[in-house]
């Protein structure tokens, strides 16, 4: 059994086909999907969070929304930027989200990805220490954030609070027990999949990853994949950590389908420059479910994975993105013993 889930970059636009035009059509479509794809049997509802761009960029209050519409399915980010957050305002408002969605939230975090603008998180009011790099920023944050969502005690009360305290040390509220458990940290290399290990987080493992040794995308990232989980096992956690990867798969069923997807589908990996990182993407999925079955099988990633997130074209609309899941549900995912 693998856990499927899907992941929307939560595009708007007014180009001609588009279905999400506005940020409103964004944010409802956004629940809309979620609670279809819970009614569908699919497993967790991801998102993406980019600032300055037309695509979703304040995520608690969509997780706090679809956490009241749904009941079972997983909410989550894939990934939030620590170099733009309060790690103090961010456990509130993440322990508000996972309260109201009775404990299902899973939220993956990172150093971020390229940016619309230069140095964006400087706008926010963050900037490196001295002799830090952003990357050192994130994860400065990153474990503040940690630390706090433990629920203990920290800051000393008022000896004259407007309202009665309990003894002790005041920690921050709404607290939700168990989400600390549940951040993934999102790696590019091997290095920071290992460093996320050591604190106990998830990984969340994209479809990308630095290019650290010139195999192919999905080795490599299974590779990443043995490190993370050899580095948890070091580090003497007592008990398993969980493992999500993300691909663009889409079984041609409908002439839709193969309008939209039959000539898309990639047989190779891509190189490419990311933030002066050499990069290695992996290939996209098209094609009919037994032959994506067999394409699927061969993926050492995602069999190392417990957990898929598909990639989804969010601008085509729900109905068609719950198409898509439904397919991927029921034409693949069984004949790979998924489901």
């Amino acid at each position: 059994m693998k856990k499927i889930g899907f992941l929307s970059f939560g595009h708007w636009s007014d180009a001609h086909g588009s279905q999400t035009r506005t940020a409103a059509d964004v944010l409802q479509q956004s629940i809309d999907l979620a609670v279809a794809a819970e009614e569908l049997g699919a497993d967790g509802a991801y998102f993406r969070v980019h600032h300055f761009a037309r695509q979703l960029g304040s995520p608690f209050p969509l997780l706090a929304a679809a956490g009241a519409r749904t009941s079972r399915i997983e909410l989550g980010t894939g990934v939030i930027d620590m170099r733009y957050e309060n790690p103090l305002m961010m456990a509130e408002n993440a322990g508000a989200a996972d309260l109201i969605a009775s404990g299902r939230l899973q939220l993956g975090i990172s150093r971020g990805s390229p940016e619309q603008v230069i140095d964006g998180w400087r706008y926010f009011g963050y900037r490196p220490a001295e002799g830090e790099t952003d990357a050192d920023l994130a994860r400065r944050h990153t474990e503040v954030l940690l630390e706090v969502l433990k629920g203990e005690g920290f800051a000393q009360p008022s000896p004259r609070p407007m309202f009665a305290n309990p003894p002790g040390l005041l920690r921050l509220e709404p607290h939700s027990e168990g989400l600390r458990g549940r951040i993934w940290w999102g790696a590019a290399s091997d290095s920071t999949a290992r460093w996320a290990a050591g604190l106990g987080m998830n990984l969340m493992s994209s479809t990308l990853k630095e290019d650290e040794s010139g195999k192919p995308f999905h080795v490599q990232q299974a590779e990443q994949i043995t490190a993370f989980r050899d580095a948890w096992d070091a580090a003497g956690w007592d008990h398993a950590p969980r493992v999500s990867v993300s691909r663009s798969i889409f079984p041609l069923v409908t002439a839709q389908d193969r309008a939209l997807f039959g000539g898309s589908s990639e047989e190779a990996d891509q190189i490419g420059q990311i933030d002066n990182m050499r990069a290695v993407f992996g290939r996209s999925y098209a094609a009919e479910p037994d032959v994506l079955a067999e394409q699927l099988a061969a993926d050492e990633a995602i069999a190392a994975a417990d957990t898929l997130l598909l990639t989804v074209p969010n601008q085509l609309g729900v109905d068609y993105n719950a198409h898509v899941l439904e397919a991927v549900l029921t034409q693949v995912a069984p004949a790979l013993g998924w489901r």
